[in-house]
């Protein structure tokens, strides 16, 4: 552990913002600055937090030489333009997923982080997601055998969620991108990069949104493994990622918001073993930002890799758009992966 802390901005007072600023504190970092466009929520954190420094325009903190990361909590669309400001300036970056909304984008990101060798990572939470972590640790020691099928979704409801000024409900921020990529990534972390995605979409449930709100996609992933992510921004339900994985071996079922895992373990010997279900304990932590922010923090001061490189998140915007592609083009897309 370095023993000067280090200095990080916040930008973006939301919901999501203040997480990240609480776990900057967590971590033992300095909130140095935080900015928002909206002066409400910016001056009610500012006072939560004790910070001093608070400002509407985040060009007002880039080229502050005690400042020495950024964590980019804004509209997807202001994460290329925000991001390549801080790493030109010499500022290591944490975006929030997703990294941007094309791949084009992605790839411009990342020949900016190579030009200017500051770290950029991308904040996929569910990487840091309890259940999900314990899933993927029991995967990875052989407990349901050989994976054969794996699933995820993103079931939320948009309709009272259209986000300051309705910048969710904007053409470019297709639900699979902007959501999605929750799901999908999910799913990359655990079973590898699929080749192929085969789409279908409809439009039923927000009908003044301009994109499909519904989306069901079949991938193919390495070792013959066959996936599927359903995303709706439109259904009438709770928030939940409920995820299933099949084994040879065995079968577990997760979400991020149950206390429990549910385990179907083969044990040798034991013919009907599989079907006595095992309940496993797990904290429920649904956004897990102090988690993803020790990691950030952690890779700064070089204790760590960086858990989540730029390329991985470009990856599942590559798979995002694939799928979308799929479902507007009514067949199977090969999926494009980002190059440097």
């Amino acid at each position: 552990m370095c023993e000067n802390k280090l200095n990080i901005a916040v930008i973006g007072c939301s919901t999501m913002g203040k997480l990240h600023m609480q776990g900057v504190i967590n971590k033992g970092a300095n909130l140095y600055a935080i900015c928002d466009t909206a002066e409400e929520p910016l001056e009610a954190l500012k006072k939560e937090f004790n910070v001093s420094l608070a400002v509407k325009d985040y060009r007002e903190l880039v080229n502050l030489p005690e400042l020495n990361a950024a964590v980019i909590v804004t509209p997807d669309k202001l994460h290329l333009e925000m991001t390549e400001a801080f790493l030109r300036a010499g500022k290591d970056v944490l975006c929030e997923k997703p990294m941007a909304l094309t791949v084009e984008e992605c790839e411009y990101m990342m020949r900016v982080e190579q030009e200017t060798g500051k770290k950029l990572m991308i904040g996929q939470v569910c990487r840091c997601t309890p259940a999900f972590v314990m899933a993927k640790e029991m995967i990875d020691a052989g407990r349901i055998g050989d994976l054969i099928f794996v699933e995820s979704e993103y079931a939320h409801n948009y309709t009272r969620a259209r986000g300051a000024d309705d910048w969710r409900v904007d053409p470019d921020r297709h639900g699979v991108i902007g959501g999605g990529c929750h799901a999908i990534d999910l799913l990359r972390w655990i079973a590898g990069d699929p080749t192929e995605v085969y789409a279908h979409a409809n439009h039923k449930s927000l009908l003044d949104w301009p994109v499909d709100d519904t989306t069901i996609a079949i991938y193919k992933f390495p070792n013959d493994v066959m996936g599927k992510v359903f995303v709706s921004i439109g259904c009438k339900r709770n928030y939940t990622m409920r995820s299933v994985f099949y084994g040879t071996k065995g079968t577990i079922i997760c979400d991020n918001t149950s206390p429990t895992i549910t385990l179907f373990e083969e044990v040798e010997g034991d013919h009907k073993s599989y079907t006595k279900p095992q309940e496993l304990p797990v904290e429920v932590n649904n956004h897990n930002i102090t988690a993803e922010i020790d990691a950030f923090v952690s890779a700064l001061q070089g204790e760590i890799d960086l858990p989540v490189t730029s390329m991985e998140g470009a990856s599942t915007v590559a798979v995002c758009c694939a799928t979308v592609e799929s479902a507007k083009v009514h067949q199977p897309v090969r999926i494009r992966y980002p190059e440097l």
